[in-house]
Formats: C-alpha cells, structure tokens, sequence
C-alpha cells in the first residue's frame, strides 16, 4: 500500500474519513449486528461474519488503493459509519456507497461525507461516474442520492452471489458533479 494512501485523511466541516482501523472494529461490528442500519448493506451479521467484511473493505484499500472510509465524529471522536469508492469484482459500476449507524440518521451526516468521497473519488481516482446501487425500497439512500443530485438511471444487476437482489443505479458523471459544484 502506498504511504501516502495509509496516511490519507479527508477533513469535512463535523466529519473525517480515514482507513479502517483495528479499533474501529466493535463499533462496525455493532452497525452490523443492527437490522435496521444494516439492512441495505448485506443485512444483519454475527460478529464473526462482521470481522470478514471489515476485512474485505480493508483489504480493498491494499489491493486497489480505495475503499471504504471509515467515517469519525470530530466532536466526540466516535466511529459512526463508513462511506467511499466501492467496486468489487462485476460490479455494476463506479460506486460510492455510505452505512450510518441508526444513532446518528437525520443529522446529513451520508450527504456530507458521501460528497467528499466523490470529490475525492473523482479528484485522485480519475473516475468519470460515480453510482450508488441503491434498494428501491430503501427511502433514505434515495434521499441522500437526491441531495447529491444523483439521478435514477433505471435497474442494476448485482454480481454472483448478490444477483436476487433488486437494485436500482442511481449516479451521474464527474461532468455533472463539477457543473452542480460551480452552481452550488
């Protein structure tokens, strides 16, 4: 892994996304273990399946040189989600994608930290389109897509073993993100 992306912090008015850490595991592992907040993103997990897929978002950041960030409350130095460039093996895209834990909802915290990620993903990755693969019956991602000013592009596919699940492709190109930054 290269040094620099080990040391990578991005600092947003309340929040910082850094890599995972060690001792970010309990709180993930509780996010995880919530049916609610965990829902969307794989659904509920024991500990031990909750270990595996902390891993994997932090191996990620060693194979490919992005993932998830986890995401720190700077007032109380909490972890509190994760948020960032995703793109396994088939998938159906560029994806940013964000996890909250439920404490937490309703304070714009996915919107601010998912924005930095896109600028971030768009800015040192060179993406050319960001997507979210969003549930269609999951209302407050679409929520969060709409304040990014993501559009609802129709249907996706997930790959093997994900491919029953109905998703669909929210996202827009790093042309339309740049004109709705200078709009503001």
């Amino acid at each position: 892994m290269i040094t620099s992306v080990r040391s990578l912090v991005i600092e947003t008015p309340r929040l910082l996304l850094r890599l995972p850490r060690r001792e970010d595991f309990d709180a993930y592992a509780e996010f995880m273990s919530d049916p609610e907040a965990a829902q969307f993103i794989g659904g509920e997990q024991p500990r031990a399946l909750a270990w595996r897929g902390f891993l994997q978002i932090s191996g990620a950041w060693y194979l490919q040189g992005f993932s998830m960030f986890s995401i720190i409350e700077k007032d109380t130095g909490d972890w509190i989600g994760r948020v960032g460039p995703w793109m396994p093996e088939g998938w159906p895209g560029t994806e940013v994608g964000w996890g909250i834990i439920r404490s937490r909802w309703n304070n714009g915290y996915a919107t601010e930290a998912a924005t930095a990620s896109i600028d971030w993903a768009f800015a040192e990755l060179g993406w050319t389109e960001v997507i979210h693969a969003i549930a269609p019956d999951n209302l407050a991602s679409q929520a969060v897509a709409r304040k990014l000013r993501s559009q609802n592009r129709g249907p996706g596919r997930l790959p093997p073993p994900l491919e029953s699940i109905t998703v669909d492709i929210w996202g827009q190109t790093r042309a339309e993100w740049q004109r709705q930054s200078v709009l503001g």
